[in-house]
């Protein structure tokens, strides 16, 4: 379950990120999740939420999860989100994007000083 990692990766660095910044809370994080990364978002979403149940510094956050289409290149030129074959020329296209997993936004609540 690679799942249950990837989201107490993500839990860990928005708090990280949360206190480096002083935050009260946190109120959102936001992840980019590559469609051909093999995780399912739904089981990240439900993990983040069991692992933060009982946090004061995550009181009712949320984890906002978009899923992000592969883009792949070919040497042919073409540029598009066919991964197994490149439609122009047959060839195996190389995948630039869609397998990556990146915490992208992390909204805090902080006091001034």
């Amino acid at each position: 379950m690679h799942e249950y990692g990837i989201a107490y990766d993500i839990v860990e660095t928005a708090r990280r990120a949360a206190l480096d910044n002083h935050a009260r809370s946190i109120s959102k994080v936001c992840v980019d999740i590559g469609e051909i990364s093999m995780i399912n978002p739904e089981q990240v979403e439900f993990l983040y939420t069991a692992m933060i149940e009982d946090d004061p510094l995550f009181k009712d956050s949320e984890l906002v999860c978009t899923v992000c289409p592969p883009l792949t290149r070919c040497d042919c030129g073409y540029v598009g989100k066919e991964i197994y074959v490149c439609p122009d020329c047959g060839a195996l296209p190389t995948i630039e994007k869609g397998k990556e997993i990146v915490v992208t936004n992390i909204e805090i609540e902080a006091d001034e000083k």
